[in-house]
């Protein structure tokens, strides 16, 4: 069985243990999926299997998609509501739509963030959230991360009674990002604390919300001999490369991994991105410049060779 699964994972679970069912499920051990989802998030999670498993980092390396929801006025140990409050700030007046909508924009771009206490970043052999659960506090690395769009999606509600502010946004971001510390950051910007009240990923490697099959429909399309039903290419992983159709000849050299002058391709330009060669409609290898030879290009990786 190979291909990509395009999962709806429900609140509750992790990703490793989508993964662990479905091995029980598909009756296959070679499954990944293809970047984690919070246990307290529901939404989409790519799952690759078999030959599928060879693309999995370019899932993981593609794009995401979120819709949630950020609350003005306190702050919590883990930057979402299931944290305890660390800080708490009565707002007398709300913010107007002027004032959100310039912080958020503040946000757009390859911005710096430090990962939250709560996360699976490794410091010193250790994992953040290992330090949280023990109480110790440690001195987190910078990262890179791109924040493709970030835009509100419903008026702000003002809780004059809780003195809190709440509105739901809509975010497009590369990998690594982390939404919790976006909407904590929002809030800096404002200059009050906040968290991520709510949060589901409605898209990632390529796929979406409305492809989406839950474990339950995964069991009764095997019930049913209907898996291939909802079973992707795993071409879906590759999607985003530039794609190369090959001649006989051609892919008599790539199934074995000969190098091929850009010449040949009809490439004039040396190229920046991984190349997608496909033979009688499958995708077979992907294909990088040669780091030496700008007249050639060299195999990254090969997906199917027979």
């Amino acid at each position: 069985m190979d291909g990509i699964l395009p999962l709806w994972k429900e609140k509750g679970m992790t990703s490793h243990d989508c993964v662990f069912k479905l091995r029980k499920i598909l009756h296959t051990k070679k499954i990944g999926h293809g970047g984690t989802l919070d246990p307290d998030v529901s939404g989409v999670l790519p799952i690759c299997i078999g030959k599928g498993t060879k693309v999995i980092e370019y899932m993981v390396d593609s794009g995401k998609t979120y819709e949630g929801e950020i609350t003005l006025g306190f702050s919590t140990t883990t930057e979402d509501i299931s944290g305890e409050i660390v800080e708490r700030e009565h707002l007398s007046k709300p913010f107007t739509f002027e004032e959100i909508d310039q912080a958020m924009q503040q946000m757009t771009g390859e911005i710096t963030q430090i990962p939250p206490m709560f996360s699976a970043v490794k410091v010193n052999g250790k994992r953040l959230y290992e330090y949280a659960r023990n109480g110790e506090e440690v001195e987190r690395p910078q990262r890179k991360a791109m924040i493709y769009s970030f835009e509100r999606t419903s008026e702000p509600v003002f809780n004059e009674e809780e003195g809190t502010q709440s509105w739901g946004f809509k975010v497009v971001c590369g990998k690594g990002t982390y939404v919790r510390t976006l909407s904590v950051d929002t809030g800096k910007a404002l200059g009050v604390p906040a968290h991520m009240s709510e949060l589901v990923r409605t898209a990632s490697g390529g796929l979406n919300q409305e492809q989406c099959v839950t474990l339950s429909e995964v069991a009764e399309k095997m019930e049913q001999e209907a898996i291939a039903d909802v079973l992707l290419p795993i071409e879906i992983g590759v999607s985003g490369f530039p794609r190369i159709d090959l001649t006989d000849e051609q892919y008599s050299r790539v199934r074995n991994g000969v190098f091929l002058s850009r010449e040949e391709l009809g490439l004039s330009e040396p190229v920046e991105s991984l190349l997608a060669f496909y033979y009688q409609g499958l995708v077979v290898s992907l294909y990088q410049q040669h780091p030496e030879k700008s007249s050639m290009l060299k195999p990254s990786k090969v997906l199917r060779n027979n």
